[in-house]
């Protein structure tokens, strides 16, 4: 089975920090709490603009972690929205917005 979730941050270039999450499963969107909508999730990255390959620059929780230490908010949100509320899915969900994640600074904009 493929990933159900897709997400993407609305902003782009260089003002990210204007954004919001949109995160979908099946393709319905699921709604979000304002801290999380409208913040980077923590997940693992090398979020530098100048240095974007430089794991001195690496910061956020890699899967596991980043499961561990969310995983209240995430099945409350996945019970409101009838997903099912297992290991795959924790999985598919940090899969899905990870590569989209953002930190303050990593556009280079406020530079």
């Amino acid at each position: 089975m493929e990933n159900p979730f897709t997400a993407r941050w609305s902003a782009t270039g260089s003002n990210l920090c204007t954004g919001h999450w949109e995160i979908l499963h099946q393709g319905k969107l699921l709604p979000l709490d304002a801290h999380w909508r409208e913040t980077d999730m923590g997940t693992y990255g090398i979020y530098s603009h100048i240095f974007p390959d430089d794991e001195d620059f690496a910061e956020g929780l890699k899967e596991d972690e980043w499961i561990l230490a969310n995983v209240d908010w995430v099945s409350q949100l996945f019970a409101a929205n009838d997903i099912p509320i297992d290991e795959q899915h924790l999985r598919w969900f940090f899969q899905a917005i990870n590569p989209q994640d953002w930190r303050c600074g990593s556009c280079g904009g406020c530079i």
